[in-house]
């Protein structure tokens, strides 16, 4: 049996495609009576509007792009790959299908070039950062466009993780333990991900009144020997614990002080302020942080489709985490 068409339903019904079409889209100057007609054919013969059809009769072209930052590293792997699987299990529920793009962030001739010839209905952005300009495009273009991430960018939809309070959360238990002589070690500053999470250690130092040792916090370790340089003074520095920002930073750590023969937690306590599979078979097992990536993403993409919609959205979503405590810091 073969699929029919519009023109097949319109045809049958003595109606014209134009009408069809408002029928299936709800949208348009079309009687009741006309509409439960048309829909009840369709039902009656299986009839499912394809992609195209349903894109010309809306405008729309049940596309969303997803923007990922060319810079990132095959650690960060983990979480977009988690982050995808959630966007793209709630696109496929609304037709929706992806077009992904990696872009330099202070490069934003690939995104201005998808939104003038229209190839998406919206955009997610999967990293922000200080000064960002693809927010800044998607706002002044008036593309419907969520960020994964917070953004001073007024017109964004923000879905982030708790990352400040997560972080000052942690760095908290680990003041509480006697850990008083704390580095921090973290990656690009120009991340808003980064300022979150030393805002959050920071402000745990406060919290508990005890002064941050500005010399122990190392931002913008971006390459192995730098870190390693950074892991090096940390311990002539008499520190007794490392945070770092992320398990990729961390797993550098932990080779480093291997190398060194510094025993984890015997000689220097370790936490890191993410909880992927990167460090899940390391010993001693690492206190950490727990995030859901894939609610991350899926939250992201229904925020998005309601705002294409122009369903209410939330303007700003924050999602939970856990705090893990394990051996590396007993």
């Amino acid at each position: 049996m073969k699929n029919i068409t519009i023109s097949d339903v319109a045809e049958a019904l003595g109606v014209s495609k134009t009408t069809v079409s408002r029928a299936i889209s709800g949208k348009g100057r079309i009687g009741a009576e006309t509409r439960e007609k048309v829909l009840a054919y369709i039902e009656k013969h299986n009839y499912t509007p394809n992609v195209i059809a349903k894109s010309l009769a809306q405008s729309k072209t049940y596309n969303i792009g997803v923007m990922i930052p060319a810079e990132y590293d095959i650690t960060d792997l983990p979480f977009f790959q988690s982050c995808l699987f959630g966007i793209q299990e709630i696109a496929a529920t609304m037709d929706y299908d992806i077009l992904l793009t990696i872009s330099k962030p202070e490069d934003t001739s690939h995104l201005e070039r998808i939104v003038t010839n229209r190839k998406v209905d919206g955009v997610i952005l999967m990293r922000t950062f200080v000064d960002d300009k693809q927010a800044k495009v998607l706002a002044k273009r008036g593309l419907p466009f969520v960020t994964i991430g917070s953004t001073n960018v007024e017109q964004a939809i923000q879905v982030d993780q708790d990352h400040k309070n997560a972080c000052k959360e942690l760095t908290s238990i680990l003041l509480m333990k006697k850990m008083t002589r704390i580095a921090l070690i973290g990656g690009d500053e120009n991340h808003v991900v980064t300022q979150n999470r030393l805002r959050g250690y920071i402000e745990a130092f406060e919290d508990a009144g005890i002064p941050v040792i500005e010399d122990l916090i190392y931002l913008g370790a971006n390459n192995q020997v730098l870190l390693e340089q950074r892991v090096e003074d940390i311990l002539q520095k008499g520190a007794d614990c490392i945070i770092s920002m992320d398990d990729a930073l961390c797993g550098n750590v932990l080779k480093k002080l291997r190398a060194e023969h510094v025993k984890v937690p015997g000689d220097i306590k370790i936490a890191s302020f993410y909880n992927s599979s990167l460090l899940e078979n390391n010993v001693p097992s690492i206190t950490s942080l727990s995030f859901d990536e894939k609610e991350l993403g899926m939250v992201a993409c229904r925020n998005l489709m309601d705002k294409i919609e122009d369903k209410e959205t939330h303007k700003t979503t924050t999602l939970g985490y856990q705090v893990i405590l394990r051996e590396s810091t007993q």
